[in-house]
């Protein structure tokens, strides 16, 4: 399994960016599936590639949950890091609900 990453960019060369995570680590990614990105910009990066470019309240949501995940498996707690799906229960994705309000959900 792969796991998507939030990175804020600090600086776009092409299809190249780097980014600098908390520690201070430089990461470059590449970029070449996300051509009109800007230094600034969030993205959800895989294996080293960004696939999406992310609103930074979502990648705050993202990199939240990965942090709970993280306490959880060093024998914490999760905390609060997914209240933002707690608090709205579950929900289909916007296709399913849709053939689910239209009486298709039976074979």
């Amino acid at each position: 399994m792969c796991l998507g990453i939030p990175m804020r960019l600090i600086a776009v060369h092409g299809i190249a960016g780097r980014s600098v995570d908390a520690a201070g680590v430089e990461t470059l990614i590449d970029l070449s599936l996300t051509p009109a990105v800007r230094a600034g910009d969030w993205v959800l990066t895989f294996l080293g590639a960004a696939r999406e470019v992310l609103a930074a309240e979502e990648a705050h949501r993202i990199a939240a949950a990965l942090a709970g995940l993280t306490r959880l498996m060093a024998g914490g707690s999760l905390g609060d890091a997914f209240a933002d799906l707690e608090a709205g229960g579950p929900r289909l994705p916007p296709h399913l609900q849709a053939a689910l309000d239209a009486g298709q959900d039976r074979a």
